[in-house]
């Protein structure tokens, strides 16, 4: 491996980049050591050492939503706004 070193820039927002340094001050490195680590952990897997994916839900999944948005959207359906009130209904 080589001893040549270079400068890399990332722009990102300046929120994550705090909370990133926090993090990884408290597991004893900063930034640039944990961007080394990602970089390297990516060449021994061949890509991301992590998934990447989006979370789809599934049909079972989609169908509670699209049940519960009727159900909030229905005048005849008591709501509350007083858990208290909530929980003496459900003791009925």
């Amino acid at each position: 491996m080589s001893s040549h070193t270079t400068t890399v820039n990332i722009r990102m927002d300046s929120d994550l980049k705090e909370q990133a340094e926090e993090l990884f001050h408290e597991l004893g490195m900063n930034l640039s050591t944990a961007f080394q680590i990602f970089v390297r952990q990516s060449l021994r897997e061949g890509g991301l050492p992590f998934e990447v994916r989006l979370e789809q839900p599934n049909k079972e999944t989609v169908a509670a939503m699209l049940e519960a948005e009727k159900i909030a959207l229905d005048p005849s359906v008591k709501g509350y706004t007083d858990l208290d009130e909530f929980f003496e209904d459900l003791e009925k």
